[in-house]
């Protein structure tokens, strides 16, 4: 169902009618009709602000991807508007979602969008114009409840003890999923009206065993068969149980008991697996500690709850506790594991200064942290946000399975009512052509068709985020896994951001390290970056400190001082002149360096040149291993987008083995790059910081920002986080990608298949109802065990394109 929703747009009051026209224009283009957007109108009204109506599904593209948007065209979605995530207790089936989508979207300003996989609700609403108890009250009527907490962030999954002995064990596990002990429990029951039945014993044992096998096996598909009922819909759940009582209405009670025991089976079965993918999620909230240590300013130690911890905070770290809070180091050293949030496998050594973030292992060292974000806001605590998010966002599979099924089920209904009515009009019974009916019904049936998609999302999503990889939906997690090409950025992204010391290059008979001594004395008074890099370099080398005086800055040239008694400079050739002892051999030199795309700084001493420098911003460790690696997954093209020279462009990319390099480019030309790149070769992921690649990476297939640990500004505008500052996390994210796509094919293939096969079979009476359940469930527990071997990926060599 698609939602119409109006949405209030303030503009900034102060803008220029242009400025406002100009910013219209470019929220117009980023609403385009498409990916879950029907249509958009938008009217500019006296106040300076804007009434958007937008026809969008709520089940494919999120509130949160509308934000963005927006705010990236400069204007914003009106407070009134908020999303939240619920955890939900009473979906018994895939077909729950329906119904529940639809009930809460007949409430004013509702969107909402269920998830059967992850057991959650998304609901987007305007909260002047509808509180939040009418949707809590909508979903009891449904016969739903709101895990206490109500969003999934606030409700942490409650620790038991473990049980003692056998019957503790299984006490537990019936607590734990009582679909499937009563199932078991059932199961006895048909079992014993079926040895009852073959020894000839008294019909009144065998139905006083086959009622209660009936109430135990159904009890769940009957309270799904009321719920959807009453919606005057039908679904998987109402033709199984309607089935059941036919076939005991024509003297198969035990057939339609084990149809029952079958289905509460199956569907008991994928509950508990698919809650191995929901716990991988739910662990996520589970790594930040309830209590922190606060150090008050004169000293005290006291215990608190995090949540009340506000920002300025002191907090005590004791060794191998984990953060409490996103913050600073204040006192002490440790090395931290932050692989729970960035997936690093190595400690990272953190000092004064340095910052750190909640649900992060301390070393044996012992700190104070200044807290810096409430823990509501803490990187852990959006990314669990975002990961809850990303759960109810339907694929593009999934929303095509759920059209195909839209006109799949009415028309398995036609054929089962013409398996009843039209054999008996020409030859056979009655009886025996509604027996095959109900075993086509049941063959016929999508429950694996609808749960092998959603299962496979749920599953790569939960395994990108203990990677260190934040997918913010099934629909980037697909396109992620069809990319034919992949944008970098140069500076921070396939470089590490910073200016190093490569060369030294006396002209004379100077020693390199008199050169470096004398250019780092001179250098570390200076802020600019290739000053720094010359100080650092000489630092690390161990150059004796001389003495600095009459330091001057020269604008745009360099700059120049007395260092131990002679006059020396650093800068340009133009600080010196053309003839001055030294300057041709300097001009060759800068020659050489700049053809290999490096930043050269002359060195002059007493009026003569005698020594270049050059430095260059050096690729990062494992970037060449990082294209090596894309292009083994079977990515066609990798390419540079940078706004440095091409000459310093092309060295870069012969350097890490891009193909191809767009340079000396603006912030928008790479977003008309990434465009003529889709439109020649397919799916574009762009690969940047998140800040200034913002547009292009609202404008790819894809956008993947790194460190979003550290920015705030990659959580928000990209599509797929690599939390960790590593680029090799890019490769284990496409690989995970394309297998997930893999596994939803499988799935596919599998659902269909057995659908296909034993379909046909059970309308010509060769496979009987039994049989048909045991395909039919068989095939639904297959597509989700398919689905769980994504939370066990492992990165390979490479991962075939699918």
């Amino acid at each position: 169902m698609v939602a119409t929703h109006q949405l209030q747009l303030p503009l900034n009051r102060r803008m220029a009618s242009a400025e406002a026209n100009s910013c219209l224009s470019c929220l117009q283009r980023r609403l385009q009709p498409g990916r879950g957007i029907a249509d958009v109108a938008m009217e500019p009204r006296g106040d300076h602000s804007v009434t958007l109506t937008l026809h969008y599904d709520p089940r494919v593209i999120t509130l949160s991807e509308l934000d963005k948007s927006v705010r990236q065209a400069g204007a914003c979605l009106a407070a009134e508007r908020v999303s939240r995530v619920l955890r939900v207790k009473g979906m018994v089936s895939m077909v729950s979602e329906s119904a529940v989508e639809r009930e809460l979207n007949r409430l004013p300003t509702v969107a909402a969008s269920a998830s059967f996989a992850s057991s959650s609700v998304r609901v987007e609403f305007d909260h002047d114009r509808c509180k939040y108890p009418e949707i809590e009250q909508a979903l009891e009527r449904l016969g739903l409840k709101v895990v206490e907490g109500g969003e999934t962030t606030e409700a942490p999954v409650p620790a038991q003890a473990p049980a003692e002995g056998p019957w503790g064990r299984a006490w537990q596990a019936a607590r734990a999923y009582p679909k499937l002990a009563m199932a078991a429990i059932g199961g006895l029951l048909v079992l014993s009206a079926y040895l009852v039945k073959w020894n000839d014993g008294l019909p009144m044992l065998r139905w006083g065993l086959v009622i209660p096998a009936f109430i135990l096996c159904g009890w769940y598909t009957f309270q799904d068969t009321v719920r959807t009922l009453r919606g005057f819909q039908f679904d998987v759940d109402v033709l199984m149980f309607v089935a059941a009582l036919g076939a005991a209405a024509i003297g198969h009670p035990e057939e339609g008991a084990l149809l029952l025991f079958l289905f509460a089976l199956g569907t008991g079965g994928e509950e508990m697996a698919m809650d191995k993918a929901r716990h991988a999620i739910a662990a996520l909230g589970k790594l930040a500690p309830e209590t922190a240590i606060r150090r008050s300013p004169d000293g005290v130690e006291t215990h608190i709850r995090v949540e009340e911890l506000v920002i300025g905070d002191i907090v005590i770290v004791r060794p191998f506790d984990r953060m409490p809070a996103d913050g600073e180091v204040r006192v002490g050293a440790s090395a931290v594991d932050q692989s729970p949030i960035t997936g690093e496998s190595i400690p990272v050594e953190k000092v004064v200064g340095d910052p750190v973030f909640a649900g992060t292992i301390n070393g044996d060292g012992l700190m104070q942290v200044t807290v810096g974000k409430l823990a509501s806001q803490s990187t852990l605590a959006r990314v669990i946000r975002m990961v809850n998010e990303a759960q109810t966002a339907k694929s593009p599979t999934q929303v095509f399975t759920d059209r195909v099924e839209r006109w799949y089920v009415p028309i398995v209904l036609a054929a089962t009512a013409a398996l009843v009515f039209v054999p008996p009009l020409f030859w056979g019974k009655w009886i025996e052509s509604f027996y095959r009916a109900m075993a086509f019904l049941t063959a016929a049936s999508p429950c694996a068709l609808a749960i092998g998609t959603p299962a496979a999302v749920l599953s790569g999503i939960a395994r990108a985020a203990r990677i260190g990889v934040l997918i913010k939906g099934g629909v980037h997690l697909e396109n992620l896994g069809r990319v034919k090409v992949v944008a970098f950025d140069k500076t921070g992204t396939l470089t590490r951001g910073r200016p190093e010391l490569t060369d030294v290059v006396p002209l004379f008979e100077m020693a390199e390290a008199d050169v470096l001594a004398l250019a780092g004395a001179l250098e570390r008074n200076s802020s600019h970056p290739l000053a720094k890099a010359i100080a650092a370099e000489a630092f690390s080398r161990g150059c004796a400190e001389m003495a600095v005086t009459n330091l001057e800055q020269i604008p745009a040239r360099g700059v120049r001082a007395m260092v131990d008694g002679r006059r020396v400079l650093a800068g340009s050739l133009s600080m010196l002149p053309s003839d001055a002892p030294g300057m041709i051999e300097a001009q060759g030199a800068i020659k050489r360096l700049s053809g290999e795309g490096k930043t050269t700084v002359m060195l002059g001493i007493d009026g003569a040149a005698v020594a270049v420098l050059g430095l260059s911003d050096r690729p990062r460790d494992n970037a060449a291993q990082t294209i090596a690696r894309l292009r083994q997954l079977g990515v066609a093209r990798s390419v540079m987008l940078t706004g440095d020279h091409e000459t310093v462009a092309a060295a870069m990319a012969r350097e890490v083995g891009v193909d191809e390099v767009f340079a000396e480019l603006l912030p928008e030309h790479k977003v008309d790059v990434v465009r003529r790149l889709i439109e020649r070769d397919g799916a574009v992921a762009m690969v940047g910081d998140g800040v200034n690649d913002a547009p292009a990476m609202a404008g790819a297939t894809v956008g993947i920002a790194m460190g979003g640990a550290g920015t705030d500004v990659a959580l928000e505008t990209a599509d797929v986080v690599l939390m960790a500052d590593d680029l090799g996390k890019l490769p284990e994210a496409i690989g995970l990608s394309r297998f997930s796509r893999r596994i939803i094919k499988q799935n596919l293939a599998i659902a269909l298949g057995v659908i296909a096969v034993v379909s046909p079979i059970a309308a010509l009476g060769l496979a009987n109802l039994p049989l048909a359940v045991v395909l039919h469930e068989g095939s639904t527990v297959v597509v989700v065990l398919n689905s769980l071997r994504l939370l066990m990926y492992r990165s390979r060599a490479a991962e075939p394109d699918c």
